[in-house]
């Protein structure tokens, strides 16, 4: 009786501490000015979850130019716990709790990248698209919440994700202790030539031939591929007035090896003699979907787009070895792959790049940095440096999609997991 009582007591006494800790973090959340928040349903193993609108100046210099709120979900599971802010580089519709949150037993405050998905203004003024300004949003939701959560901070994103949560280290060095970048490229002009190298050297030669000879058919055989494409892009509601359907397709053959070696896919697929245009245009579209470059995903990347050609740096198509087989795309000047909005114009500043590719491996201290060995993008990672206390991990065999924590070796992960706890003095759990 007395041990069911004493239950009892314990299940009553833990419901009243959770119940405690809710109520405040919504007392707290009630007080931060400029914050409006609802709550919605709790991620696992959490106290509560919330989507919060934060106001955010459009220019952090000068707050009379207007403002916008900034979708942020705030996973909230104790005040003395870390607290991950995940700097997420495009939209972000729903909350989901990063491996890296996990790992540290972490708060987590997911935050909608400036310019896209909810995060907009009313009018949409690119001068105010910086990475100055973006990394400002994410310092004063920082600062905000460093008033609720006082314990160690670290940003993590992933591709340009992780690009930005460098690019916030860079201008706000003090803001969180710890930086984990998973698969970030930092490039170093507007057309990165190092990703031609890669993909010129990337796995065997054997696999490069193989996708050159397809592209090679896929040329070939256009007046065949575009009924089919035309077809595909009926039932799928695509409409192309940014670039006609011919030349989104070339766009889409160019763009084959650089989806190919991102994705890591499988060089026994690639169709060597394909039995008809349509299994041959089923699996070109399943590695290099010409919806890409559709009116609807131009639109959807603008913002993303109009970043790479005015401080980001992309890549381009290397199209002189077509020459003879294009007809839309020039094969004398490497076509670019961003596509601005609205097809305004802009200057390119490469100072930025500049910068931070002098910081990196000077100052850049209390980084990980996250690469798949296969992923194209990792033709632009952080070089590694031994002036700075940071690690590197590129991942054998890797890719875009799966160069993570819960994918590495064992060494690799106590390696990790190390340097995390000397770094933010504590100790994590692997279990």
């Amino acid at each position: 009786m007395k041990r069911n009582i004493l239950v009892t007591f314990a299940i009553c006494f833990l419901f009243q501490v959770v119940q405690g800790q809710t109520g405040r973090i919504d007392t707290l959340l009630f007080e931060l000015p400029d914050v409006v928040f609802t709550k919605i349903e709790t991620a696992t193993d959490y106290e509560a979850t919330y989507e919060l609108r934060i106001k955010q100046p459009l220019d952090h210099s000068d707050v009379k130019k207007g403002h916008f709120y900034q979708r942020v979900f705030l996973s909230h599971k104790g005040f003395d716990q870390p607290t991950i802010m995940v700097t997420e580089g495009y939209d972000r519709s729903s909350n989901r709790v990063n491996e890296l949150t996990t790992l540290l037993e972490g708060n987590q405050l997911l935050i909608e990248h400036r310019y896209f998905g909810k995060s907009m203004p009313d009018s949409l003024d690119y001068t105010y698209l910086t990475l100055k300004q973006v990394t400002a949003d994410l310092h004063r939701i920082n600062s905000l919440f460093k008033d609720i959560y006082k314990g160690k901070w670290v940003s993590t994103g992933v591709s340009k994700g992780g690009a930005t949560t460098l690019f916030y280290r860079y201008f706000y060095p003090e803001d969180v202790d710890v930086s984990v970048n998973y698969v970030g490229p930092i490039n170093n002009a507007f057309e990165d030539q190092r990703i031609y190298k890669f993909l010129d050297t990337v796995g065997t030669k054997a696999c490069r031939d193989k996708i050159d000879r397809f592209q090679r058919y896929m040329l070939t055989n256009k007046k065949a591929m575009l009924p089919l494409l035309e077809a595909y892009s009926l039932g799928a509601n695509l409409k192309f007035t940014y670039h006609n359907i011919e030349k989104a397709f070339e766009f889409a053959v160019m763009e084959y090896p650089f989806s190919f070696w991102q994705y890591g896919y499988n060089c026994e697929e690639i169709p060597e003699n394909p039995t008809s245009y349509l299994a041959a245009m089923k699996y070109f579209t399943s590695v290099s979907d010409i919806s890409f470059f559709s009116d609807k995903l131009v639109d959807g990347y603008g913002s993303h787009y109009y970043q790479s050609a005015t401080e980001f740096g992309y890549y381009g198509y290397e199209t002189a070895e077509f020459k003879g087989l294009l007809t839309e795309l020039s094969d004398s000047k490497n076509p670019h792959a961003t596509f601005m909005p609205g097809k305004i114009t802009a200057p390119f500043d490469g100072s930025l790049l500049k910068g931070i590719n002098t910081w990196l491996p000077k100052q850049g201290n209390k980084i990980i940095h996250i690469y798949g060995t296969l992923d194209t993008w990792s033709a632009t990672a952080v070089p590694p440096s031994k002036e700075v206390d940071a690690l590197w991990f590129f991942m054998n065999g890797k890719h875009h999609g799966n160069a993570r924590i819960s994918n590495m070796t064992e060494a690799e992960r106590n390696k990790l997991v190390a340097a995390l706890e000397r770094w933010l003095s504590l100790k994590i759990s692997t279990n």
